[in-house]
């Protein structure tokens, strides 16, 4: 059960792949964060929040994944350009 937003948002729209050594860049988790927030009607919390809160959830060198509504989200509107 998740216990903040945060929490939350770490279940709901990523998963640990540990096998692999790439994960998400710093825009893209942030940018996945704001989208889930956008689907999930949350409120979004300053980028400051954010990684303070990250800081203390992931840790240096763990690889995530998006998944979910809020990846798809992500996805679509960061490569708009393309369609």
């Amino acid at each position: 059960m998740a216990h903040s937003q945060f929490d939350q948002f770490l279940q709901e729209a990523t998963y640990r792949d540990q096998d692999s050594a790439s994960t998400l860049d710093a825009d893209s988790f942030y940018g996945l964060y704001t989208s889930w927030c956008h689907v999930s009607h949350s409120t979004l919390r300053t980028e400051h929040t954010f990684w303070a809160a990250m800081k203390h959830r992931v840790r240096p060198g763990q690889c995530l994944r998006m998944k979910g509504p809020a990846a798809a989200d992500y996805i679509l509107n960061s490569y708009r350009a393309v369609v």
